[in-house]
């Protein structure tokens, strides 16, 4: 038994610092960088980290290719911050809200020499604590004790690879029966991942037959749609329609998984809502925050249905990409249950983007 935090908890640590302002050094070996969310960084830091050397923030390819920026290291660029750069210089690389009034950033100068692989972590942190996806970054050439004389946290860059680049095991913590309107025979399950990540639920109506193919559907997480009735997205629709096709049927397993926004989160969900009402459309969006199409990982649904011992669904979804995953991850999918619903004239334009860009069956 020992008291010394594992890499999963040295990285949820990280991720509440990075939120606070507070940076961590990311190493490999004695080198490394101090790095800091862009979003979240104080004048005072800032100031601190270029006094310890050559600033840069690390930004995706896609943010980069709005800034017609060089992505030299392929999946992320490296930005150098001139001398006389504000704060403010650095929060308008990160967020792209103001990009159409002040549209030339420039010049900027990539980096293209030096291992990268500690920016491209940092970006990962940056996502998977929910910020905008831009990394203020200083090399450190003694990173373990430079992280020991300022009480921040150190994360080995071998360790945080291998964790990030896999998806944290969850673990049912509880399961109450839950009277529904759709059905009395309601059960909420709830399973909470090992990294201190947002918990993820299964709703089951009925009593499922283990051995058959069940009604199912992977709900990502929408406030604003599920929750207010927004006008906006078809998630809310789309729930209620789910929950009542399995009431009907007698049987089901609705999988709520805590990927808001396309795994993004609710507030860069927001910053992507603004861009719309500059005139993108939602995949732009995404990219000019720096972000893919669609970061949510469908994998966990697939974990949960296992846990709750079903091995075939019958998929109501539009979206090819979660059948293929559930097929990939071992669920067999018996068939595909088409779920149109929710069109309105505030959200025609989304949909036709889903279709058309995100590849969905509308």
């Amino acid at each position: 038994m020992t008291l010394i935090p594992d890499i999963a908890e040295l990285l949820a640590r990280a991720r509440a610092d990075l939120r606070m302002g507070l940076p961590v050094v990311l190493s490999s070996g004695d080198t490394g960088i101090l790095t800091a969310a862009a979003e979240t960084l104080s004048p005072p830091r800032l100031a601190a980290m270029r006094a310890l050397g050559e600033v840069v923030v690390a930004i995706t390819a896609r943010r980069a290719e709005t800034l017609k920026a060089r992505a030299y290291d392929g999946d992320l660029a490296r930005i150098r911050v001139p001398a006389d750069a504000s704060p403010g210089w650095i929060a308008a690389l990160a967020d792209p809200a103001g990009d159409l009034a002040t549209p030339m950033k420039g010049p900027l100068t990539s980096c293209r020499d030096s291992d990268a692989s500690p920016h491209r972590v940092a970006l990962q942190l940056a996502k998977s604590a929910r910020l905008l996806p831009a990394m203020v970054a200083v090399p450190l050439a003694n990173a373990a004790a430079f992280a020991r004389g300022h009480d921040l946290t150190r994360i080995a860059l071998a360790a945080a690879q291998d964790h990030l680049a896999d998806r944290s095991p969850l673990h049912p913590v509880v399961h109450a029966r839950l009277p529904l309107s759709v059905s009395e025979a309601g059960r909420l399950h709830v399973f909470r991942p090992e990294d201190g990540g947002e918990e993820h639920y299964a709703v089951e109506i009925g009593r499922p037959d283990r051995t058959q193919p069940v009604l199912a559907r992977l709900h990502s997480a929408c406030f604003t749609g599920d929750l207010l009735g927004s006008l906006k997205c078809d998630c809310g629709p789309q729930l209620r329609a789910a929950l009542q096709h399995m009431g009907d049927a007698g049987a089901g397993v609705l999988l709520y998984l805590n990927q808001e926004g396309r795994g993004i989160g609710l507030a860069n969900k927001m910053r992507a809502y603004a861009l719309q009402d500059q005139g993108f459309d939602t995949v732009e969006a995404n990219h000019r925050l720096g972000f893919e199409d669609d970061e949510r990982d469908f994998r966990l649904g697939a974990d949960i249905l296992k846990a709750l011992g079903f091995s075939a669904v019958d998929l109501l979804t539009n979206n090819p990409a979660k059948v293929a995953m559930m097929e990939k991850t071992g669920i067999a999918v018996a068939r595909r249950v088409p779920l149109k619903v929710g069109l309105n004239p505030l959200n025609a334009k989304y949909l036709d983007t889903k279709a058309r860009k995100s590849g969905h069956l509308l």
